[in-house]
């Protein structure tokens, strides 16, 4: 399975910038996701791997192979690329049967018809649609159109599987199901998987690495849990996690203690750092509502949905989300106490970036 380097890939569309001097590499049999909001570039990197979008500049290659070189006047076709790509609205024929839709691409390569008979049989199989394969797409539940559409892309044996929000159209139930399934799917296939998304949950539970942009830019590269936990900025860190981040005004000393949000806190890892403003992100999950807790707080308002309850605190003014796992709930304007478990971020509250992470302990 191959490697996907790109190297000071951009994309303009006259002065607008798409995708600005992105500089990635994609391992071998990974699922790599391209997260951001709408607009930052992640579909046009996306089509431009594949070959659908011509960068204005830079080099990429796969498996090896130059695929594009805007200096060598190198730009190789998407089915030279030896690719697949999954569309949103997964585009079948409707005219056509779940078998004849997936067996369609191979009878174009020529695939002898045993041959061809076999491998549909097989992704028939491996996407549990054996039972499906005379229906028609307009038979067929939205779930079920798109492991038919899963399946005639991998039909080829295609090297790289590019899939554009193949999950937008899917009620919340059925989205879960084929994250499930995606998952296993790309185990099962030992392929390379280059996934986009806005939805940074799908980020979360499908990636062995997530690639987050905005407005063209690379903010951040890495795993899952490294991102969520040690986010380098403040918009990876909003943007990654539900419900988001706190964040809280504050200042650093050069003795490493933080004030912030009326509460004063050494902040372990900080030390070194010279005297600043900063803004202090703490996940809401690592806020405890605890009778031994240190500080006091004023429940704004609870929404308890029986695995967790995301509550609203409003501590010496400052708003802030907690995150209390189980069936509890807490009456409005009830006072609790409050402490801060394993680590929180410190930003640098001019540049936004990461500059410290380490463990809150409450002074006073």
């Amino acid at each position: 399975m191959p490697e996907i380097i790109l190297k000071n890939v951009a994309k303009r569309f006259g002065k607008f910038v798409a995708v600005e001097n992105l500089n990635l590499e994609i391992p071998s049999n990974s699922f790599i996701t391209l997260l951001g909001p709408s607009g930052c570039g992640k579909t046009t990197t996306l089509r431009m791997i594949a070959g659908l979008e011509t960068p204005t500049e830079g080099q990429i290659s796969i498996d090896g192979q130059v695929v594009f070189d805007a200096d060598q006047g190198i730009n190789l076709p998407p089915n030279k690329r030896d690719v697949g790509f999954l569309f949103q609205n997964y585009a079948l024929w409707p005219h056509m049967t779940v078998y004849q839709n997936i067996a369609f691409g191979l009878e174009n390569l020529k695939w002898d018809k045993k041959k061809i008979q076999e491998r549909v049989k097989e992704l028939l199989a491996m996407l549990r649609i054996e039972q499906f394969e005379k229906r028609y797409p307009s038979e067929l539940s939205g779930g079920q159109q798109q492991r038919v559409a899963i399946a005639r892309t991998l039909a080829p044996g295609p090297k790289v599987l590019f899939m554009d929000e193949p999950l937008s159209n899917l009620d919340a139930k059925l989205r879960m199901e084929m994250r499930t399934e995606l998952k296993r799917l790309h185990r099962d296939t030992d392929s390379t998987f280059v996934y986009v998304t806005h939805d940074q949950l799908e980020a979360m539970t499908l990636s062995t690495k997530v690639c987050i942009m905005e407005t063209g830019v690379l903010q951040q590269y890495a795993p899952p849990l490294e991102m969520y936990n040690n986010p380098a900025n403040l918009f990876v860190a909003d943007f990654m996690g539900n419900p988001t981040m706190n964040f809280i005004d504050g200042h650093l000393s050069g003795s490493g203690e933080v004030t912030f949000g009326g509460m004063k806190a050494r902040f372990e890892g900080a030390e070194a750092i010279a005297d600043r403003d900063v803004v202090v992100g703490i996940r809401p999950e690592y806020i405890h509502i605890d009778e031994d807790g240190t500080v006091e707080a004023t429940v704004y308002s609870t929404l308890p949905s029986g695995m967790e309850t995301t509550v609203k605190l409003d501590v010496n003014g400052t708003s802030l989300t907690a995150v209390v796992f189980g069936d509890v709930d807490y009456p409005v304007d009830a006072k609790v106490s409050i402490a801060f478990h394993k680590a929180a971020v410190l930003f640098d509250k001019q540049t936004g970036q990461n500059i410290a992470r380490g463990k809150l302990t409450l002074i006073g």
